[in-house]
């Protein structure tokens, strides 16, 4: 077992500064390639501070701050531009930063790109689901409408 400290968020894990203990395998092939996390020192221990208090800063508030948010959301369609070829199949897919681009677009709060969650990646064009936490108790669904860019 590796002690690993988490930089960010990892679903079914845990949140930046968690301290984790998980499979060498698990911590060596997929969290710290990614830099999802770090290795367990007393050095690092001191991030710890560090990596909470920005973690912090990016969420919600409060629990209030994030219902009204996630009403706000859910109420709004979101509209993403992307390159499409014959058939509505997109060149690519569409990533989390153009979503929170799009949702800060629409007059909704500001989105952390790594708290949106696609269940797959989005490569057609149409309505999409796709889920975004706002706070640790508040999970807001927007209606995504992925229409074709005219330039």
């Amino acid at each position: 077992m590796s002690k690993l400290i988490l930089t960010q968020e990892v679903t079914g894990l845990g949140e930046p500064g968690d301290i984790v203990d998980v499979k060498d395998g698990y911590a060596r092939n997929f969290l710290l390639p990614r830099k999802l996390a770090q290795p367990w020192t007393k050095g690092a221990e001191k991030n710890i501070t560090a990596i909470r208090r920005a973690r912090k800063a990016r969420e919600m508030a409060s629990l209030d701050d994030a219902r009204a948010a996630r009403d706000l959301l859910q109420a709004a369609v979101v509209s993403v531009p992307a390159k499409a070829g014959t058939g509505g199949r997109l060149f690519g897919a569409v990533t989390t930063t153009e979503i929170a681009d799009a949702v800060k677009s629409t007059g909704a709060p500001a989105v952390d790109k790594r708290k949106i969650e696609l269940s797959s990646p989005i490569k057609s064009l149409g309505e999409h689901r796709v889920t975004i936490r706002l706070h640790p108790e508040v999970v807001a669904t927007v209606t995504l409408n992925v229409v074709a860019n005219v330039s």
